[in-house]
């Protein structure tokens, strides 16, 4: 049947607070009471959902993040739980026509049971369940959810697969795969009701999704689409709105309405003139329009839905040229460099993450220069909160789905909960500006070919496991990308590994000849791919780290409690060789923390500069890691704690828009300047070779007509030969000037550096958000490290200091106590 429609465009200011008049939310969030189910045993009434097992009895156990108590702890997840609650829901919500009963996420297999009806099972922790109560529901109800061991489940799925499956019985289950231990992390399996759980009644009908769809832009005009679905197609007459704010001019409807009474999904075409782009924040504003729906009948309100999106264009440009294939991104058309890091779940329990902690770790991200994170296909799909925040910064987002380093089955019941799962996270996160890409998996194809998964098994066996494969990421998920958003669906990452010599010229890389296979730091300047997507060296965390992980609080990086957070077979070694290579190695604990700390990020700068050098070939370096899921020793840049590694505070320096990169290649000191405004940058060059007390032995000038760099370009500008100059490589530093750029770099590798004994002196005064620390040295001081007992953050560290220079630090903290500012410097452990 025909549905009439009148549509109604209204314009106005927004409110923050969504008034739905006639839905109905009640959280169930409190009056928990979580059981142990073999023996009924209470371990608390008073639990908060969100919620899982590990944390509700982290008052009963030893915490699994210190020592090495994660190993004593493996038998949670070998009980079944149980969650109950006692609620009431009132006269008038019980008279609505519809009643449902939601839970955003349950981890993950669980038999919920409401007033002594069974209501629902679950088996993936990434999907919404919702399941119609209304026939069950009373005024006093009670609720139980049975979470049960994914142990013997798992098992039972494995032994009836005809074949087994890489790697591992976590393949079975639909829940972060993290979980069940990495080489960054414990093996935490967790079990609860891991997101919200609420009750929403309504009458006649409401509003279940809005997406804004792009259809194009021109001539500062935006052609959008507001695809409105409703819980039921409907007979009555309807009037649409559509609220804007933040603009002067009216809307224009470019097309007819459309009605499917199939889906019940009606589609409303409107043009905002004058457009205001959103853009990654680096090279533009990330503007967001607020966006509200309204669905009324009879001139009565009946639901509202409020949004906010930007205006942006996405193309993944993936096309032959003459090197290989490419791998960029254009926004607005623009093509874009990435940078930025892989980012991993914050905590191994994910409910203990709050809102602040979102926006302490997306504010690091923008203070480092990142434009792009890889949310990495182990973990979770992140809270609203994540991409909200992402949408707001300018962040753009590499979504990957969850599946990582291993094959899956191919049942029917895993296939449809994996196509609920893909469709829903699509349809929940696509109206964020931010995602730029869903890519099917992590290494999963790779690891397929290279890996040496197929050895040992039959041609049938193989085509079998594979077919599995391309019937999730090369069929399903493709399909639904296309059919359900506009942003690009990438299969797998890397598209070539390491073994495959295809990965410099083609697609994305991830490249661990550096780490993994000991390649020297050297080799990311000779191989350099179109796209990095992975890279990454280790090193120890903060003291406060290593303190809370030894339950002595010392810091010992020898100790039992310790080696339990190094998760990589050969990490503590690795770290030790590089070392060699490239560093005075301390017999000091904590001298020994500091240098593994310059290692990462002297090693990790080397990729990063060597990517943005070769820019436009490459277009892209996203690091392995941003973050950790718990205290350790592993390749994150910011520690579980918060705490900027030397690393954090080096890939800022790298990931400025505009980059003086200096590299010494068969004895020439080449200067490049990497500029990634969109506009040319028009400077002199200034490169002063000094000695170590600061006196100048070389100045090198180049004027801005020789010098000019054009927009989005790496350009090669200077080169020297050292062989010309009359000095000592290792007795020297090398200061560039470009515009209102400095640089520090050198000639010679740090542990083969000449550096003098350093005379530092510090004054501190306070400040209205901490603390401002002056200081100065008497000859040329490397990467200077303060550090303090104190909780705060230094806005810069493990910088240098020329001869007689003050330099002035903010340590921001919320304590007035004054704090008892140290230091290290490489000067310091330097043997010469």
């Amino acid at each position: 049947m025909r549905i009439s429609l009148l549509l109604v465009l209204v314009i106005f200011i927004s409110s923050c607070k969504e008034e739905r008049p006639n839905v109905e939310r009640q959280y169930l969030e409190s009056n928990w009471s979580l059981l142990k189910e073999a023996d009924y045993s209470l371990i608390s009434d008073s639990v908060q959902v969100p919620s899982s097992v590990h944390k509700e009895l982290l008052p009963f156990i030893k915490h699994p993040f210190q020592g090495n108590n994660e190993d004593s702890l493996q038998w949670i997840t070998e009980e079944n739980w149980i969650y109950e609650t006692v609620f009431t829901v009132d006269k008038e919500t019980l008279a609505k026509k519809h009643i449902t009963l939601n839970f955003e996420g349950i981890d993950t297999y669980a038999s919920i049971e409401l007033n002594g009806h069974e209501i629902l099972e679950t088996d993936n922790a990434f999907l919404n369940w919702q399941v119609d109560v209304k026939a069950f529901l009373e005024e006093e109800n009670e609720l139980y959810v049975t979470i049960k061991s994914p142990i013997e489940i798992e098992e039972q799925k494995a032994e009836a697969n005809p074949y087994t499956l890489p790697e591992g019985n976590r393949v079975y289950t639909r829940k972060a795969q993290y979980q069940y231990g990495w080489d960054w992390g414990p093996k935490l399996n967790t079990m609860g009701i891991w997101k919200p759980v609420y009750l929403e009644a309504y009458d006649d009908f409401k509003i279940d999704d809005v997406y804004i769809k792009q259809n194009f832009v021109q001539d500062s005009t935006a052609n959008l689409t507001a695809q409105i679905k409703l819980s039921k197609p409907l007979q009555e007459q309807v009037t649409y709105q559509i609220k804007v704010n933040d603009s002067l001019y009216p809307f224009k409807i470019t097309d007819s309405l459309s009605v499917s009474n199939k889906d019940a999904t009606q589609e409303i075409h409107f043009e905002i003139p004058q457009v205001q782009l959103w853009w990654p924040y680096n090279i533009g504003e990330p503007y967001l329009y607020d966006i509200e729906v309204l669905v009324s009948t009879n001139d009565e309100l009946i639901d509202s839905k409020k949004l906010k999106t930007g205006i942006r264009t996405i193309e993944l440009v993936n096309e032959p040229d003459e090197h290989g294939t490419s791998f960029f991104f254009k926004v607005n058309d623009v093509p874009v460099y990435m940078k930025g890091a892989n980012y991993i779940p914050q905590n191994s329990m994910q409910d203990l993450v709050t809102d602040d902690h979102y926006e302490k770790l997306l504010s690091d991200v923008k203070e480092a220069n990142m434009n792009m994170l890889r949310v990495w296909g182990g973990g979770i799909y992140e809270n609203d909160i994540f991409y909200e925040k992402c949408d707001e910064k300018g962040i753009l987002v590499w979504q990957d789905f969850m599946f990582a380093c291993a094959m899956y089955p191919g049942n029917a019941r895993f296939r449809e909960s994996v196509t609920n799962e893909i469709t829903q996270q699509i349809t929940r996160l696509r109206n964020h500006s931010s995602i730029a890409l869903w890519c099917g998996n992590n290494e999963t194809s790779e690891a397929w070919h290279n890996w040496g998964w197929q050895e040992g098994r039959s041609q049938a066996e193989r085509d079998s496991i594979w077919e599995d494969y391309r019937a999730v990421f090369q069929i399903a998920m493709p399909k639904y990308v296309s059919e359900l958003t506009k942003e690009p669906y990438w299969e797998s990452s890397p598209e070539y590994g390491r073994g495959n010599p295809k990965y410099e010229f083609e697609g994305d890389a991830h490249d661990w000849r550096v780490w993994h296979d000991a390649y020297p730091f050297e080799h990311f300047e000779k191989h350099v791919p179109r796209f990095m997507s992975e890279f990454g060296f280790q090193s120890h965390p903060s003291y406060e780290a290593i303190r809370y992980i030894n339950k002595n609080g010392t810091v010992n990086i020898q100790s039992e409690d310790y080696a339990s957070h190094q998760k990589h077979p050969r990490g503590n070694e690795l770290i030790r060789e590089y070392m060699e290579r490239d560093f005075p190695v301390p017999t000091n604990d904590e001298d020994y923390v500091y240098i593994s700390q310059l290692l990462q990020a002297y090693g990790m700068s080397k990729g990063i500069q060597a990517h943005r050098r070769e820019r436009p070939y490459n277009m892209g370096t996203l690091y392995w890691q941003l973050n950790d899921c718990w205290p350790a020793v592993s390749w994150s840049s910011i520690d579980y704690f918060g705490n900027w590694k030397a690393l954090h505070y080096q890939v800022k320096r790298d990931f400025e828009n505009v980059l003086i990169s200096n590299v010494v290649e068969n004895d020439t000191l080449k200067t490049y300047v990497v500029n990634d405004n969109l506009e040319t940058l028009k400077e002199n060059l200034e490169i002063i070779i000094k000695d170590f007390n600061g006196n100048v032995l070389v100045d090198h000038k180049i004027e801005s007509r020789h010098s000019a760099v054009p927009a989005t370009l790496s350009r090669e500008i200077s080169f020297i030969a050292l062989k010309t100059l009359n000095i000592n490589l290792t007795d020297t530093y090398v200061v560039s000037k470009f515009g209102n750029q400095t640089v520090i770099s050198f000639l010679e590798r740090p542990k083969n550096l000449k550096l003098l004994p350093a005379k530092i002196e510090m004054t501190t005064k306070q400040i209205e958000n901490g603390f401002e620390i002056t200081i100065e040295s008497d000859v040329f001081a490397k990467d200077v490290f303060l550090y303090t007992d104190n909780k705060g953050h230094f806005i810069d560290n493990f910088f240098s200091l020329e001869p007689n220079a003050k330099k002035t630090i903010i340590f921001e903290t919320d304590s007035d106590e004054e704090p008892d500012f140290r230091y290290k410097t490489l000067n310091g452990l330097m043997k010469n």
